[in-house]
């Protein structure tokens, strides 16, 4: 991932040890979601640990070769890039990064360089994203496109630029 350790960004399988930070990873992303709810603090945490323990379970079922990654600056777990390799594509499970590493370019960087991988594979990148989601602009700008609208999520794709 030269771009993402260019800007810094290492990377490491999980560990059990790492669920804690995965959990609030997790709860990060979704916080503004839970924000108007009419709940405790202690209900938002426990309804976000809840819904991250569910995603986790679909996606070691549902993925069972996939790469699951911690992005780390200075050994200090700031992200995760969750892949799986297909024959036609690099299908990026999620990838996230803490409020607090967002807008340095670390997301466009990892993204690139999951884009530079598929492409010496001669494969597209695939990804489910929220049609809410403020990142969306991001792969678009990278040029994924919307392949099919599932319902809360649009699946869209990048394709490798054609080999001359």
């Amino acid at each position: 991932m030269p771009r993402a350790t260019a800007r810094g960004l290492n990377f490491r399988p999980i560990a059990t040890s790492d669920m804690r930070f995965l959990a609030d990873l997790y709860a990060a992303g979704r916080a503004g979601e839970v924000a108007p709810l009419p709940w405790s603090a202690e209900q938002k945490a426990a309804f976000l640990r809840m819904q991250f323990e569910a995603q986790h379970a679909y996606y070691m079922a549902h993925y069972p070769d996939a790469h699951w990654l911690i992005a780390t600056i200075a050994e200090r777990p700031v992200g995760r890039l969750y892949l799986e390799c297909w024959p036609s594509e690099v299908r990026i499970i999620d990838i996230a990064l803490l409020p607090d590493a967002r807008g340095m370019g670390l997301g466009t960087a990892m993204l690139e360089d999951v884009m530079a991988l598929a492409a010496d594979a001669a494969k597209g990148v695939g990804i489910h994203v929220e049609h809410a989601n403020r990142a969306r602009r991001l792969y678009e700008r990278l040029g994924f496109r919307q392949v099919a609208d599932q319902g809360v999520y649009a699946l869209m794709r990048w394709e490798p630029p054609p080999v001359r």
